[in-house]
């Protein structure tokens, strides 16, 4: 169902309060306190502690008598939709394909909101202060894949997204004006490809392409990233950016 379309009576407020609280964790807060879940959350003190019970008692939080953590079987949630999607099953022999012809790691991902989600990778090297896997988010506006998956958004979609998203720089190079990142947008969709240079993380390079299925939809993109001081930017679009074109061309018959 369309989140634009849905009026609040169609809601569950429950279900969206408990998802909150799971999300309020993350590799930075690891453990929260009840204060910690209600500040981050915005729910009450009373409405956290019985949210935070509850995923205790259904198992998929535990508490050492003052700070709460999750526990894996909050990763059944993920599982479920990766173990309902075909994509990452198709995309992986392509990525390894990439990163093997190349020596780089590649990725796959898709657009959730604000953030790319990675849904494949192949790595050869840890180019990145955060380690990814499947199941890592990025916010999407400083990222090759996120900036590939945004192209392809309508302008209402976009007006709306620039609107919602806070967009820190990490990086002094990071673009983050709305009007410059819709100019960089229409420039990766006029020419196919997102190529961000240190916006991420210094030292970071990356360029990605969509892939579009056989009904003409965009799918996911894929990436390539090196360290910067390896690969000039002139490598990049010369001699990997074929490489990624090659790939989701492939792909585009199997999807």
């Amino acid at each position: 169902m369309d989140r634009t379309t849905t009026s609040d009576r169609d809601l569950v407020g429950g279900l969206q309060n408990g998802l909150a609280v799971i999300e309020a964790f993350d590799d930075t807060r690891p453990r929260l306190s009840i204060s910690d879940v209600a500040q981050v959350t915005g729910l009450t003190r009373a409405a956290a502690r019985r949210y935070l019970l509850t995923l205790t008692h259904l198992g998929y939080a535990e508490h050492d008598g003052k700070y709460f953590s999750l526990t894996p079987r909050v990763l059944r949630l993920g599982y479920a939709f990766l173990s309902s999607l075909t994509l990452p099953t198709r995309v992986q022999p392509f990525l390894e394909r990439i990163a093997e012809e190349l020596g780089e790691s590649s990725s796959a991902a898709v657009l959730d909101d604000g953030d790319v989600v990675y849904v494949g990778r192949a790595a050869t090297r840890r180019i990145m202060s955060v380690g990814l896997a499947v199941g890592s988010r990025l916010p999407a506006y400083c990222t090759s894949l996120g900036r590939a998956l945004l192209a392809h958004r309508d302008a209402a979609w976009l007006d709306a997204y620039l609107a919602r998203t806070e967009r820190r720089a990490m990086t002094p190079r990071t673009v983050t004006a709305p009007a410059d990142l819709l100019a960089l947008l229409e420039g990766v969709r006029a020419s196919g490809y997102s190529l961000v240079d240190e916006e991420l993380e210094l030292g970071l390079r990356s360029i990605a392409v969509p892939v579009i299925d056989g009904r003409g939809r965009v799918a996911c993109a894929i990436n390539v990233g090196v360290q910067a001081a390896r690969v000039p930017v002139a490598d990049m679009t010369d001699r990997i950016l074929p490489v990624l074109r090659r790939a989701a061309e492939d792909l585009r018959r199997v999807l």
